[in-house]
């Protein structure tokens, strides 16, 4: 922990700024909230992850140093006590289902009166089922019970709401729907620096862009599969930007096929807003989402999108189809043919950057204020 500066505002506490969606978003707050005047602490449990080195200097970087792995994460309740009691935040947010359970306890035996506000990111009810039965039985029991200890719950689309809702019970009237903050003039800045990549170059074949961890749940072998269908009709090549324990499948799905010639696997990049303005179609394909962060952003460069119908997000950032198609999970020929249609698109990028100002950082941050009843203060 840096400095004894005045007493915060808000703390967000989050496990690390590794490269997630909630960790965007935490990032983008923190940024946006002391660009706002307010004192702002990052509360880690480990001070990791590629998105540490955008955090703006003036807000105060508060690192447990722990060496998280496998049911870990709680080791942070006692130091988050400590950090309670010794900084007295105002206001405390935390995010992702086990970090707001440490949350809550924290505030109960640090016995300090601060405002707390709990932000879940993800589809609770179909991301608990790869835990083992004691685990689901016992993160079940611990939302029903502590999430009545809060004073507000943001659920970050109303799929993520209706879900949470159906767990927490008699909490239920604590949640409130606040989409997320992921367009920001930063990321807009970001996507029109150079892009070395030779297929980006003019004249070559359309890309059609994928991004995210290289996972199960963002089922990049349905948009690998659809590709080598649109490819046998069209010239084009795929990239999916990302790294993760399925890179070996895929690979081997890719030259199961034929295609590794026009498919690129980069890994992780820092700046992929620079391949979305570029991409000719940009594809989320995953079986669910808590938002979906990466369409909100590749419509705020004016790239045309196609998503599955997962739960939850795609559904309310497309507004039901009308800012781009929306397919079921799995399909690969309904996926195929709806990068098609997007390929042949005529659809303008200002209609697509004007939908994707909802998700702004401006405009979302005076949510999260007036929620947070940061105003009062």
């Amino acid at each position: 922990m840096r400095g004894n500066a005045n007493t915060p505002d808000l703390a967000l506490f989050i496990p690390t700024l590794g490269g997630g969606g909630a960790e965007r978003v935490f990032l983008n707050l923190a940024n946006g909230f002391v660009e706002r005047g307010y004192r702002v602490d990052l509360v880690l449990a480990s001070a990791q992850g590629s998105y540490l080195s955008e955090l703006d200097s003036r807000v105060q970087l508060v690192d447990f140093r722990l060496r998280l792995g496998k049911g870990r994460l709680a080791l942070s309740l006692f130091p988050l006590i400590r950090y309670l009691r010794q900084r007295k935040p105002k206001v405390l947010l935390s995010a992702l289902t086990e970090a707001n359970i440490i949350a809550v306890l924290s505030r109960i035996f640090s016995f300090i009166p601060i405002r707390l506000f709990l932000s879940e990111h993800n589809t609770f009810s179909i991301a608990v089922k790869r835990r083992s039965f004691l685990k689901k039985l016992l993160l079940i029991f611990g939302l029903r019970i502590l999430y009545r200890n809060v004073d507000g719950i943001i659920a970050v689309s109303d799929g993520v709401a209706s879900d949470l809702k159906r767990i927490i019970g008699r909490a239920a009237d604590k949640i409130k729907v606040i989409y997320n903050p992921v367009v920001t003039p930063e990321m807009i800045e970001k996507s029109e620096e150079p892009l070395e990549h030779p297929w980006f170059a003019p004249g070559e074949p359309p890309v059609i862009l994928g991004c995210g961890r290289l996972t199960a749940p963002k089922d990049f072998e349905t948009l690998i599969r659809a590709f080598a269908l649109v490819r046998k009709e069209t010239p084009c090549r795929l990239v999916i930007l990302g790294e993760g324990e399925e890179r070996q499948r895929l690979e081997e799905i890719i030259k199961e096929l034929g295609i590794e010639h026009d498919v690129d696997l980069p890994g992780f990049v820092s700046n992929p807003y620079k391949y979305m303005k570029r991409a000719a179609v940009f594809v989320l394909s995953s079986k669910w989402e808590g938002f979906g962060n990466v369409l909100a952003e590749a419509m705020a460069v004016g790239t045309p999108v196609v998503s599955t119908d997962c739960p939850s997000g795609p559904r309310e950032i497309l507004e039901n189809g009308k800012y781009g198609p929306l397919v079921p999970v799995g399909d690969v020929k309904g996926m195929a043919e709806a990068i098609k249609l997007a390929l042949r698109s005529s659809v303008s990028g200002s209609f697509l950057c004007e939908r994707a100002q909802a998700f702004s950082l401006v405009d979302v941050i005076k949510q999260y204020e007036e929620y947070l009843g940061l105003r009062k203060f």
